[in-house]
């Protein structure tokens, strides 16, 4: 495909950009604002939710703030992606992944004033209540992907350079 590192991570980068505003746009088409569709009774829900804060609605309603950080982490990111095994094909998938949910998640605060939401897994317990985590996106789901295989990166780094706390011997 491409031999470059950085076209690699701007492909993979743009895949799951492409992704994420197409089920993000299929979502708005087909339900309605609040609106939710029970895929697996109990288990999965889609839902059109609107979310203006971050992870887990932290935040809620700091769209302009999160705008800013997620332009100030992307920048970052690039200028030193050489510290996140962006050499190996998996330090540029992750990357890729990263760059891709935050330019994602960035489009929507930017064009239309919130990120939207719309996978749903939970739980049902008894009495109708619900053990839920909460609704996100392709974008997201990207950027977790993307530190996932980062930290993994890491910690075989540490096995490769022998970064192992040894026990000492008390005589």
């Amino acid at each position: 495909m491409f031999r470059n590192p950085t076209q690699r991570i701007l492909s993979v980068a743009f895949i799951i950009l492409v992704l994420d505003q197409l089920t993000k746009f299929i979502i708005k088409r087909t339900l309605a604002l609040d609106d939710e569709k029970v895929v697996i009774r109990g288990f999965f829900k889609l839902v059109h939710w609107w979310n203006t804060g971050a992870a887990w609605s932290t935040f809620h309603g700091s769209n302009k703030p999160l705008t800013l950080v997620a332009i100030i982490a992307l920048i970052v990111l690039f200028m030193n992606r050489r510290h996140f095994e962006a050499h190996t094909l998996v330090g540029q998938l992750a990357l890729g992944f990263i760059f891709g949910g935050i330019v994602g998640n960035l489009m929507d605060r930017i064009f239309v004033g919130h990120v939207t939401d719309f996978l749903y897994f939970y739980i049902q317990r008894r009495g109708g209540a619900e053990a839920y985590f909460p609704a996100f996106n392709v974008a997201d789901s990207g950027i977790c992907v993307g530190v996932v295989l980062i930290f993994l990166l890491s910690l075989r780094r540490g096995e490769n350079t022998g970064n192992v706390i040894q026990p000492t011997r008390q005589s």
